[in-house]
């Protein structure tokens, strides 16, 4: 960095923060310095800063599961709101696991992390503990609560679901259904059906019909569960399922049993992933701002590194309901 402040014609604090926040140095000294960089081929050494400062430019964040695309969107937004920084994603994949989810708390904080991002607010004693006494930045995200470790930013599961169950009825249903994976892991999921429930109960409604999955959500499943569901009780004519996925099963086996929808079958997903206006009938969801979780994440970052004090620690960006053919 020396080497790079000399020719550059500049100061070694000023290379520093050049290559820390671009945006914090004029263009044409930034111009320079970038020429130098090249010309030396230098590289920074972030293990090297991470010593000097006891905290390496690393974030860690943990997410349950790498193939939904739900997370999949809001490690891109948080990418894309950190670009520049210098900052780097270290991600963990907890597979809806507590006991993984502390394990992996405990392995990123041995790398002096200057951020800790987590999904979801409830966690083991364990993880609890750890986080709280990482005296760095923590953010629980894809939920809310009144009590966050930190900071929280999210949209409220419950509300998304009792959403669904008002549609359902609004739009005639008589009786309500619920289809769901991996309920006993995935407790945002478990919301989304008690919000379900409750506002079924609120509108003078049974109990919603339900049929569980243990396995990870697949468009297999949803229709294992459909069919389940229906033998058991044909009287149901509306549907959430608990993810867009289960969804597409569900109307597969819709149209596999001869069910016109949404005149026999009323059906409602959530996530509007990208197939979800491209079904036949094209399927209404709940859509939550996948993409707006992570860039809001690294705004509080990017605020929390600068030194501004936090005013706010709940954030909720709410959802969206999508109404389209299958219901």
């Amino acid at each position: 960095m020396a080497d790079v402040a000399r020719l550059a014609g500049v100061s070694p604090a000023t290379v520093s923060r050049a290559l820390r926040e671009p945006h914090a140095v004029s263009p044409p000294m930034r111009a320079r310095i970038d020429a130098a960089v090249d010309r030396l081929s230098y590289r920074r050494n972030l293990m090297a800063g991470g010593l000097a400062s006891a905290r390496s430019m690393t974030i860690g964040v943990i997410i349950p599961s790498m193939t939904n695309a739900f997370f999949a969107a809001t490690i891109d937004g948080m990418e894309a709101g950190l670009a520049g920084t210098g900052y780097q994603l270290l991600i963990g994949n907890s597979r809806y696991g507590e006991d993984t989810e502390e394990r992996l708390i405990a392995s990123l904080l041995a790398w002096s992390p200057a951020a800790i991002v987590v999904t979801g607010c409830r966690h083991s004693r364990g993880a609890l503990r750890m986080l709280l006494d990482a005296k760095i930045p923590v953010v629980e995200m894809w939920e809310l609560s009144d009590r966050p470790i930190d900071t929280v930013v999210g949209f409220s599961q419950h509300a998304a679901g009792a959403a669904a169950a008002r549609h359902l009825i609004d739009r005639g249903a008589t009786r309500l259904g619920f289809v769901g994976a991996l309920l006993g892991s995935d407790y945002r999921a478990g919301d989304r059906r008690a919000g379900f429930r409750a506002a079924a109960a609120a509108a003078g409604f049974a109990p919603p019909a339900e049929a569980h999955m243990a396995e990870q959500a697949t468009a297999v499943g949803g229709a294992k569960a459909l069919s389940q569901l229906m033998d058991a009780h044909p009287d149901v004519d509306a549907v959430l399922c608990s993810n867009d996925v289960m969804a597409l099963g569900a109307i597969f086996e819709a149209q596999r049993r001869g069910w016109p929808i949404p005149h026999r079958l009323k059906l409602c997903g959530f996530g509007d992933m990208d197939f979800a206006a491209a079904t036949e009938p094209a399927l209404t969801t709940l859509r939550p701002p996948r993409r707006a979780i992570g860039a809001r994440i690294a705004e509080i970052l990017r605020e929390r590194f600068e030194g501004t004090q936090a005013t706010q620690t709940v954030f909720d960006l709410g959802f969206e309901l999508v109404v389209r053919g299958s219901t």
